[in-house]
């Protein structure tokens, strides 16, 4: 193949990736232990991303949402890595300017074990540094202190649990 050739395959490739407006993550239990599920689409907006989606399975209550460093939901989720902190910071909530890429705080619960979501952040993108495509969203057991609790993990992990649930984002 000529190198002109894939110069061209490569720029309309780019092209086409960077004009992704959506992308979509499947949420579901790979252990089979929880019926959790759950399907979240990532929307650009003029302020960063919107993810909307449903999740449900879960006990009602906060439970830790997050973008993790990697696309592998293997090993129950712990194979996704830790969370998507390409600034090396600590751990905040999704309003704090110190914090990982990847955290989006808390998703609430309702009483039925499901939650519909809406929420919004700048940090994430679907394209560029902080790019999610490829990456995990992981649903945590617990509730993420924010960075804000007195726990060895605070300011790690934000001391939300184990996996529940997780998925791949890809393109829509």
């Amino acid at each position: 193949m000529s190198q002109m050739l894939k110069f061209t395959i490569f720029v309309v490739s780019l092209t086409y990736v960077c004009a992704q407006k959506s992308a979509i993550v499947y949420l579901f239990d790979p252990t089979g232990n929880s019926q959790v599920t759950g399907e979240v689409t990532f929307t650009k907006s003029s302020n960063g991303l919107v993810a909307t989606g449903t999740v449900t399975g879960l006990a009602p209550g906060k439970h830790g949402f997050h973008i993790h460093e990697l696309g592998n939901i293997g090993a129950g989720c712990t194979a996704a890595g830790a969370h998507f902190n390409p600034h090396n910071l600590t751990h905040g909530a999704p309003e704090d300017s110190i914090r990982h890429v990847g955290d989006l705080g808390n998703i609430n619960v309702g009483a039925l074990g499901t939650v519909v979501l809406n929420l919004s952040d700048t940090l994430i993108s679907l394209e560029g540094e902080h790019s999610i495509i490829g990456r995990a969203v992981v649903v945590h057991e617990g509730e993420d202190d924010l960075g804000k609790g007195n726990f060895d993990d605070s300011l790690t992990t934000g001391h939300a649990g184990g996996r529940l649930a997780c998925g791949v984002i890809g393109i829509l």
